[in-house]
């Protein structure tokens, strides 16, 4: 979720669920151990729990960049092995690494030597001319042999020669039995599925199959759907009834955000789906993107267009 997980991201989400788990956009090692450190990890600790992703192939730089981020307060560092975005090939690092598990699970060892904080690796079924039962099992028993913790598998190929980034998030067929099957053959290591998981009834479907399931796309388009996450899949009540609840929850946050220097855009690009399909929906997004993006526009942007849609009733959109 490159460019789209940012701790604005994160904090709105989070005020829609306690109990999911928060991921970031994938960082790269370079970036954590030679960059700024603040602006890229920083996160409130609202946040909790929270995973910092890495890329990386250099298991030195990943030691490092693990350490910094447990020192930063992170519950987690996943290490991304299923991203296949160009950027990410060339630096030898993402999906190309399913081609190297050995040195997958080196940077595993390396990371776990590291830190005291749970190691993940993210990746997914295979890539290119890969078998996916041979390539899957060969990565994941590997990692796992190095310490990974547990393994959150993307049910899809990637297909580094032939397909763009944005295709492989589609066009490559999701085998959902394949992750099934790495599960039913490792019991006792934790088994997270992702991929094309579009609600929380789909998500509910997997739960009975393998550990836990990773939602992308889903929640970051469609964040209502995560209104009744904690209800639907935790027996517990949701932090905020309605989508509304929500967005006027978040001025303090975006107020203090402005004072700093923040951009009023910047946090708000990632209301976009909040209303989708909502009587108003529109009429939000367009003040939002007329009005959000001036300089020096503060909180009654927002307010005012939360005037202009109406709300979402959470039993409505369990499914």
């Amino acid at each position: 979720m490159m460019d789209w997980t940012d701790r604005h991201c994160r904090i709105f989400h989070r005020m829609m669920t306690r109990r999911a788990r928060l991921y970031t956009e994938m960082i790269t090692t370079g970036a954590v151990i030679h960059g700024d450190r603040s602006r890229l990890l920083g996160f409130d600790a609202s946040e909790h729990p929270v995973a910092l992703q890495l890329g990386g192939s250099d298991t030195r730089d990943l030691a490092m960049a693990a350490k910094i981020g447990e020192d930063f307060g992170y519950d987690e560092i996943n290490l991304n092995v299923g991203c296949p975005s160009d950027r990410v090939k060339e630096g030898r690092f993402g999906a190309c690494l399913m081609e190297e598990p050995a040195l997958v699970a080196s940077c595993v060892a390396a990371m776990k030597a590291a830190i005291a904080i749970p190691v993940t690796v993210k990746c997914r079924i295979g890539i290119d001319d890969q078998d996916p039962e041979a390539a899957l099992d060969t990565l994941a028993r590997a990692v796992v042999a190095s310490g990974a913790d547990a393994l959150i598998v993307h049910a899809r190929k990637a297909w580094l020669s032939g397909l763009s980034p944005k295709e492989n998030r589609d066009i490559p067929p999701l085998d959902y039995d394949r992750v099934y099957r790495l599960k039913a053959s490792m019991p006792n290591v934790p088994v997270i599925i992702n991929g094309g998981i579009a609600s929380l009834a789909e998500a509910r479907g997997h739960l009975a199959h393998v550990d836990g399931v990773m939602l992308g796309r889903a929640a970051y388009q469609e964040p209502w759907r995560l209104l009744t996450v904690d209800c639907e899949l935790f027996g517990e009540p949701a932090p905020f009834a309605t989508m509304k609840d929500v967005l006027e929850a978040m001025t303090p946050y975006i107020e203090r955000e402005l004072a700093a220097g923040t951009r009023l855009h910047s946090i708000t690009r990632h209301f976009v789906g909040a209303f989708h399909a909502v009587p108003g929906a529109r009429a939000f997004r367009r003040h939002l993107a007329e009005h959000g993006v001036r300089p020096g526009a503060g909180s009654e942007v927002l307010k005012a267009a939360i005037a202009l849609v109406e709300d979402r009733v959470p039993a409505l959109i369990a499914a």
